[in-house]
């Protein structure tokens, strides 16, 4: 079926068939409004774009240092206390503490 139109002519007839009814002045308030959105979308595009570059340009120019350290080395007040380590004298039940068994006097061991 031929009509003579092309895809492009196809789809602004449908778009002026769906806005025929309307008075003219609503017609062109309906065009404006769709030129101002997608002027909207392309200069928020530019603009999220420039500011991706411009944080990828900030990030190679501010090298991270060696000695930096990890995360843990940061957390101020909220870091664990370090635990005194027992120093290793004797075998294993030496490091038992109270659940150690308890020394009798008739054992003859000091």
């Amino acid at each position: 079926m031929y009509t003579g139109l092309t895809v492009a002519s196809a789809k602004s007839q449908i778009f002026e068939s769906l806005l025929w009814f309307l008075p003219d002045w609503v017609q062109h308030t309906v065009l404006v409004l769709i030129v101002v959105a997608v002027l909207a979308t392309w200069i928020l595009k530019l603009r999220n774009k420039i500011a991706a570059r411009r944080a990828a340009r900030l990030a190679r120019q501010h090298p991270v240092p060696a000695a930096q350290g990890s995360g843990a080395d940061h957390l101020g007040p909220w870091a664990p206390q370090a635990q005194p380590q027992p120093q290793p004298q004797g075998s294993g039940a030496d490091f038992l503490g109270a659940y150690a068994p308890q020394r009798r006097p008739e054992d003859g061991t000091a």
